[in-house]
């Protein structure tokens, strides 16, 4: 018999993975959400950049009723027509020839490493297994897609690592180049920007190197475009502000659904050669119900004035942003980040600042390196710009306050 106490079962019999605020939202609307008791947020979170249109935007309300109303679900086994309409649209607008939808960001990833092994088995280079990640990254919580990352924190006490995923430092560069020329390595996976990771924009110049390092390689290059992409960066996708810089694969998910689940993995033709008849599969992947919001969401998204919009707010956001900083240089340690995926380097413990700024009714979110992020939705007026820099200073100084008490 073991000696250990028995666990205490929670109240609300939830698994006990996830680290809550003590919150609960019955609606949201815009850049708002409510919760039950009444009381107004500004969200910068967005569902961690998930409703990038904001909450219940009435284009994708009116999309998911409609099709709500006609079908909600068929088998793979058949044309799903909305598929074929997405998967068009996004092959129009960027590198790719083909589209796998799935469900999640993770799976997408999935997706894409499955994607880039079995294109060098097809071309008679089994050996080309090795997938190269960097230190911060996220790409999910799958087995594949933590192994990938090599987050410590996320692949501890789930057994062996699995074979060939190799993490390097980010900007390495020297011990990049030994990866993508090893005879073993079959695809870089990079975000352009690090979302969970401290909000690290690659370098523009770095991207350009890079896929042409890859190329003379012949090396897959994936991108992880799930939290940076689909507008977040001011750009339809963040690799897009360098040149000669497309990928081979790329994932995206979050924004494409606004909050519904929907993701795509995106691929060349050529990249594609292995996914052949039964190598892959979903059973909700490209739902009818998904492909109707992803198809309008994906329409507002690319829209020239949403982009426009998102540079414009994400520049009033930096520069008021640095005001901060120096304002409070015991408080705010850097600015980074992209478009509206902002990260600010703190001094204090990010997560005490994170509860700092929800005293104030403003939702940030956290990220590595200490630091916090600002992911509101893509479509934030510049009232509730201004609202949120007033907010974030007013959690400045209790901070302060708190730090020298």
């Amino acid at each position: 018999m073991s000696n250990q106490p028995m666990p205490t079962v929670p109240e609300d019999h939830i698994l006990g993975v996830y680290n809550r605020a003590p919150l609960a939202f019955d609606r949201g609307l815009g850049a708002r959400l409510y919760t039950m008791d009444g009381d107004v947020y500004l969200d910068c979170m967005a569902g961690i950049a998930t409703t990038g249109l904001g909450h219940a935007h009435p284009k994708m309300v009116r999309a998911l009723k409609d099709q709500a109303e006609k079908l909600w679900h068929v088998s793979n086994a058949f044309r799903i027509p909305g598929q074929e309409a997405l998967a068009k649209r996004l092959c129009e607008q960027t590198f790719a020839d083909v589209v796998f939808f799935t469900n999640s960001g993770t799976e997408s990833v999935e997706c894409a490493l499955k994607t880039a092994r079995k294109f060098h088995w097809a071309n008679g280079q089994p050996e080309r297994i090795d997938i190269v990640g960097f230190e911060g990254a996220f790409h999910g919580r799958s087995y594949a897609a933590v192994n990938a990352a090599g987050n410590p924190a996320y692949v501890e006490g789930f057994g062996p690592a699995l074979p060939g995923y190799i993490s390097l430092p980010f900007g390495d560069m020297e011990a990049l180049k030994t990866a993508i020329a090893a005879p073993t390595t079959a695809a870089v996976i990079l975000e352009p920007v690090q979302g969970e990771g401290g909000a690290r924009a690659v370098p523009e110049a770095c991207l350009t190197g890079l896929r042409a390092l890859c190329a003379e390689h012949g090396v897959l290059l994936i991108y992880d475009e799930i939290q940076c992409g689909l507008g977040r960066s001011g750009r339809l996708f963040a690799h897009e502000w360098a040149a000669d810089a497309a990928p081979d694969i790329m994932c995206v998910a979050k924004a494409l659904g606004d909050g519904f689940p929907v993701g795509a993995c995106l691929a060349t033709a050529r990249a594609a050669t292995g996914m052949t008849v039964g190598s892959h599969g979903s059973t909700y992947g490209g739902n009818p119900l998904a492909m109707a919001v992803g198809l309008a969401a994906f329409e507002e998204l690319s829209r020239p004035e949403t982009l426009a919009h998102v540079r414009e707010i994400s520049g009033y956001f930096t520069q008021q942003l640095h005001g901060l900083q120096e304002r409070f240089p015991d408080i705010i340690v850097d600015i980074r980040g992209k478009g509206l995926l902002i990260g600010v380097k703190l001094a204090v413990n990010n997560r005490t600042f994170m509860a700092l700024a929800r005293d104030e009714h403003l939702l940030i979110a956290g990220g590595g390196d200490n630091c916090v992020r600002l992911l509101p939705s893509l479509l934030i007026t510049h009232e509730e710009a201004r609202e949120a820099i007033e907010k974030l200073e007013r959690a400045c100084e209790a901070a302060r306050r708190t730090a020298s008490s």
